[in-house]
């Protein structure tokens, strides 16, 4: 029997937290010039490390695969701590931001490209090629 969780390991929820973390840092971006935003982030790590043993992530069916609520994840958003004091208390450093956005877009596509190759050859299995 094929087991989804093995073959495709924590890459789906990957992908999921990713995309809601570039979210996040896309209105960290869009409100630098707000005053008093208070730019917010999630630690990935400890997310994911979570996300993984959460009972919303297990399947509920063997021949199903529950991704859970990709807008949610019960995500608790962390304020980031600014390295330098603005005078509208504005929290939003463009260049971290920029530089954590781009990381994790090429986090995501790391990601998107394992699921990809790990369903391709999960179907050429399949076809028996």
């Amino acid at each position: 029997m094929l087991n989804f969780d093995g073959a495709l390991g924590i890459h789906p929820q990957a992908v999921l937290l990713r995309a809601r973390r570039a979210e996040i840092l896309a209105a960290n971006l869009a409100n630098a010039e707000t005053p008093h935003y208070q730019a917010r982030d999630l630690d990935f790590s400890s997310l994911l490390s979570d996300q993984t043993g959460d009972p919303k992530l297990a399947r509920t069916n063997g021949k199903h695969l529950d991704l859970g609520d990709a807008a949610d994840f019960g995500l608790e958003l962390k304020y980031r701590v600014p390295s330098q004091a603005s005078l509208d208390q504005n929290t939003v450093d463009v260049q971290a931001e920029r530089a954590a956005f781009l990381d994790n877009a090429m986090r995501y596509q790391a990601s998107i490209r394992f699921l990809n190759s790990s369903l391709s050859g999960l179907l050429s299995a399949f076809r028996g090629d």
